[in-house]
Order: structure tokens, then C-alpha cells, then sequence
């Protein structure tokens, strides 16, 4: 999965190091737990130059946006303001409306974009979250239902996802956003990311609380997750992977969409397609033979799928 981090001078460093801190996890643990196979994430940070400055003065050297290929998802953490009257002014400013025109770009070619805390006010500028959910850090939920009245707020839960777009309320909402995008590609990763950063059995921690979405976690989906990569070459059946994850068809069906918020034959395509492409940009292997590794019948049908599930051309995956 790719992820484009974009932000503006004076993001939240803690938001920032949350993010691009629990992906590198997530690779490094990845690698562990299967050896052999690529990391699942490959990151990139963004900018509208190629330079951004954090809240707390630190230079970060970053690709500038309108260069960097569209990627699996847009992820923009928030911008540091201490109060309204602050942020309103940010929101004001050229960046924030070059930000939005950015962002709309993604979009038509069809990004999908995450934001966290006031990063979802950036969002919420540039038009696109109209006419969908939404959630936004707490403190701020008036000004947002004031100044947005077209996006339906929910302020009752932390991660919020709406169509090609997910957002995440207050500061550790980065946290819940970012395990959430781990886990579309992995369920199993994100468990153990968040035993890493979250879980821990001493009385210390024992005011902390797993997030929401990972309430969710679920053993049957972790067990499905480890058959599809099992299983790719084979093909997809519902019944047989019920069969061999003992459950019926109807149940898996049922916590795939509640887990990962999609069906198991799309979750199942979803790697395929991941794999495919890995392939392509790795390896020297015809079409075909990769067609085969992934159960296609054939190089052609396969580049029909690369084309429109990626918006790019076999020929276009292997140059980069």
C-alpha cells in the first residue's frame, strides 16, 4: 500500500511521528512475521514545496506534491493551532487554499484521503468532505458544524469513514487513523502494532483504552487474512474459505465487512492486485506468470484489472 503524508509548515510533530513512527513498525514487523514477503507500506512525505517546517521548528526535506504519483492513500495530519481564533486564520491563508486545490486533484484521479484532528478542517476546506460523515477533534466540533454545514459531523466516535475518505477526531486520533490504514492491509498487523504501541497488562496503563475500531479485531478475520495469502494462486471461493476457516459463509461475510469494511472477495482482490504489482516492479517474470501467480487465466486479463483498479499501465508500474 502506498501512503503520501502530505503537510503544511507548521504540522503537528506529534501527529506526524505518529504516523510515519506506527508505518515503520508495522514494516519492520511485517518483515519479521514473514520473512520473504515485501514490507506492506511504502511511505512518502509531501509538501506544497520541498521543505516543511513542523510547529516546533523542525525542517523536514519532502516531495513536492503536484511531482509525487498518486498514491494508495493521502494521509494529512493536522496543522498546530491553539485556539479558534488561530485556526481560523491558518485556515485563511494561501497554503491551506493551495492545499485544498491539491487535494481535489488526488481526489478526481481517485485518492482517497485520510485526516486526523485539525487536519480534517484542511480537508474539510477544500469542499470535498461535503455531503459526507466526518468527525473532527472535540474541542473544536463547534466551529466545525458552524463553518462546514454541509459535512454530517459525528463527534460521538474517534475514526469516521465515508466514501474515498476517513478522518479522525483530537490529537491521538492520528493513532486510531493510522492503525486503521494498517489494518486494510493486514488485520493481523494492526493487532500486533497496537500491542506494540498500546496494549500493556501493568496497572500503569490501565487508564489507556484500545481504540474503537480496534474493538473489532478479530481472530476468524486474522485466520482469513492468513488463507488469502495463502490461496492467491488458487482463486477466490467464499464457501471454501468458510469451509476450511470452519465458520459459514454468511459469518465471514458479515465480520469482513464489519473488520475491514469491505467483503472478503474484495479484501481478497485487494491482495491479489497488491501482489501483482509488487511483482511487476520487482521481478524480471513475464505477464502471464505473474497472471498465474495471483490466479488470473491470463497476462491480458490481469492488465485489464492492474488498469483499472491502479489508473496505470504495466509498462507505466515497471518505470517507476
Amino acid at each position: 500500500m502506498r501512503i503520501l503524508v502530505f503537510s503544511l509548515d507548521g504540522v503537528f510533530d506529534t501527529g506526524i511521528a505518529v504516523v510515519l513512527d506506527a508505518l515503520r513498525m508495522a514494516n519492520s514487523l511485517s518483515v519479521a512475521v514473514h520473512p520473504g514477503e515485501p514490507p506492506p507500506f511504502e511511505v512518502e512525505l509531501a509538501g506544497l514545496r520541498t521543505r516543511i517546517k513542523t510547529a516546533l521548528g523542525m525542517s523536514l526535506a519532502v516531495k513536492k506534491a503536484d511531482t509525487a504519483a498518486l498514491p494508495d492513500w493521502i494521509v494529512m495530519p493536522a496543522i498546530s493551532a491553539g485556539n479558534p481564533d488561530v485556526l481560523v486564520d491558518r485556515l485563511g491563508c494561501a497554503a491551506v487554499r493551495d492545499a485544498g486545490k491539491q487535494l481535489r486533484a488526488w481526489h478526481a484521479q481517485g485518492g482517497r484521503i485520510a485526516a486526523a484532528c485539525i487536519g480534517t478542517f484542511v480537508l474539510a476546506e477544500s469542499g470535498l468532505l461535503d455531503g459526507q460523515e466526518a468527525t473532527a477533534t472535540w474541542w473544536l466540533s463547534p466551529l466545525f458544524r458552524s463553518r462546514y454545514p454541509e459535512i454530517r459531523l459525528d463527534q460521538d466516535r474517534m475514526l469516521v469513514p465515508s466514501g474515498q475518505f476517513v478522518t479522525a477526531g483530537a490529537a491521538m486520533g492520528h493513532l486510531d487513523l493510522v492503525l486503521w490504514l494498517i489494518r486494510q492491509a493486514s488485520p493481523e498487523l494492526a493487532t500486533l502494532v497496537a500491542r506494540y504501541m498500546l496494549v500493556d497488562g501493568r496497572v500503569s496503563q490501565a487508564p489507556y483504552i484500545i481504540p474503537d475500531h480496534l474493538s473489532h479485531s478479530d481472530p476468524l478475520i486474522e485466520r482469513f487474512e492468513r488463507w488469502t495469502r495463502a490461496n492467491l494462486a488458487r482463486g477466490f471461493s467464499l464457501q471454501e474459505a468458510a469451509h476450511e476457516l470452519a465458520t459459514s459463509p454468511r459469518t465471514l461475510q458479515r465480520r469482513a465487512e464489519a473488520v475491514l469494511g469491505k467483503s472478503p472477495l474484495s479484501y481478497f482482490q485487494d491482495r491479489r492486485v497488491e501482489r501483482a504489482r509488487h511483482l511487476i516492479e520487482t521481478s524480471a517474470m513475464d505477464l502471464d506468470a505473474i497472471a498465474a501467480e495471483v490466479g488470473y487465466a491470463d497476462g491480458a486479463t490481469l492488465r485489464t484489472l492492474l488498469r483499472r483498479r491502479l489508473g496505470r499501465g504495466v509498462r507505466e508500474l515497471r518505470s517507476n
